[in-house]
Parts: structure tokens; C-alpha cells; sequence
């Protein structure tokens, strides 16, 4: 790649992240991108992703991932099913004074973010091999993730073990997921249910914020 097309991309990469409120620098940017590069070597032999180009890579990898940074809360963050760590690595990258925690049941993917979190420097990631309901934790996190992981019932009983009475669950979605909003069950408040606009993504995104 030229380093004009190289340049092009941590551009595109700064601007987008700049109308989702995220101010990265240069630094940061090419920090982003070498997370992609190092997705691409290992996705050769592991298949960790089934999105390859870059550009579609920048937005549905790192511009989304960052679609939640105003709504994080607290110094604990844990991402469940992070597959290859996303959204928690771009967002442990923007937010290098909380502690991430990257759960994944899938041993390869996670052995790729204890890899890539050691390329991109990041001592603010664990990442951990475990089931989200035996995560082996007794602290409650401060805010859990979840990107695509489960409908909201099956998700919210799923993370309870993660989950204090003070825990912020953002769930994020694609279309808006009415049904499964009216299925949340008792114990659980639904504070908002908004609509994501993600740049260079054509596809409706939704943020689920939920609180026990």
C-alpha cells in the first residue's frame, strides 16, 4: 500500500471517529489500522472475520466499535463475545485510563486479541477464554458490551454473573429490536433505545442501554 493511500485511510479513519465524538490522534489512527493489518494475517489461516476489504473493515470493525464511546461508564468495562476484539479493542485504544476485559468462548479469536493487544501496546486489555455466565469474576463490571451476542433475554440472563446493581449493559443491535425489548425481562430497565449513525456504514446500527 502507498503511503498516500496509507494516509487516506487514517484521514477517513479520523473524520469518521470525530462525528461519533471520538478524538483520535494520527497516532492512535495508525494504531487502528495496525489492528486491521494484523487481522488480515491471521484471518489467512483462522477465519476470524468474514469482512475483508479494508474500507468495510474501517467502518464495520473500528467506526462501529467506537459508535458507543459517549455511553461507556465507570473504569471496569467488560466486552462480551468479543470474537476479535471488537468493540473492545478500538474502544480500549480511544480510552486508555479503563480496564477492558475481552470475554470470548472461542479459544483462537482469543488468543488473537491477547496478540493484537500486545502489538498495539494496549496493558489496559485481559483477555479472557470463558463462557459469559462462568466468567470467573466476583467483581461486578462497571459497564458490559455486547455487539450482536444474543436476543435481549437470553443475553441479559447470560451476563447477570457480570453485573452489579450499578452495571450500565449496552447491547448493540442492528434493526431495532422490538420484540426482543418487549421480552426484557423482569429485573431488568430498559433506560434508551436509540438509532446509531455510523459513518460509511449503510446499514441501520441500535444502542440498547439497560441498567438491573
Amino acid at each position: 500500500m502507498s503511503s498516500s493511500q496509507q494516509w487516506s485511510r487514517t484521514e477517513a479513519l479520523i473524520t469518521g471517529a470525530q462525528a461519533l465524538g471520538v478524538a483520535l490522534s494520527p497516532e492512535q489512527a495508525q494504531r487502528l489500522l495496525l489492528l486491521l493489518d494484523e487481522l488480515e494475517k491471521w484471518n489467512r489461516t483462522h477465519n476470524l472475520t468474514a469482512i475483508t476489504a479494508r474500507e468495510e473493515m474501517i467502518t464495520h470493525h473500528l467506526l462501529d466499535s467506537l459508535s458507543v464511546h459517549a455511553e461507556l461508564r465507570g473504569s471496569r468495562i467488560a466486552d462480551v463475545g468479543t470474537g476479535a476484539g471488537f468493540p473492545g479493542l478500538p474502544l480500549a485504544l480511544a480510552n486508555p485510563e479503563r480496564a477492558f476485559t475481552l470475554i470470548d468462548s472461542n479459544n483462537k479469536k482469543v488468543r488473537f486479541v491477547s496478540h493484537a493487544a500486545r502489538v498495539l501496546g494496549l496493558a489496559n486489555v485481559t483477555a479472557l477464554h470463558a463462557r459469559a455466565e462462568t466468567p470467573g469474576t466476583d467483581k461486578p463490571f462497571d459497564t458490559v458490551i455486547a455487539r450482536a451476542f444474543a436476543a435481549l433475554p437470553s443475553l441479559l440472563e447470560k451476563i447477570a454473573p457480570l453485573c452489579g446493581p450499578q452495571t450500565r449493559v449496552l447491547a448493540m443491535k442492528g434493526k431495532r429490536p422490538d420484540e426482543e425489548l418487549a421480552a426484557v425481562p423482569s429485573g431488568w430497565r430498559v433506560i434508551e433505545t436509540r438509532a446509531l449513525n455510523v459513518p460509511g456504514l449503510n446499514a441501520e446500527r441500535h444502542l440498547v442501554i439497560l441498567q438491573p
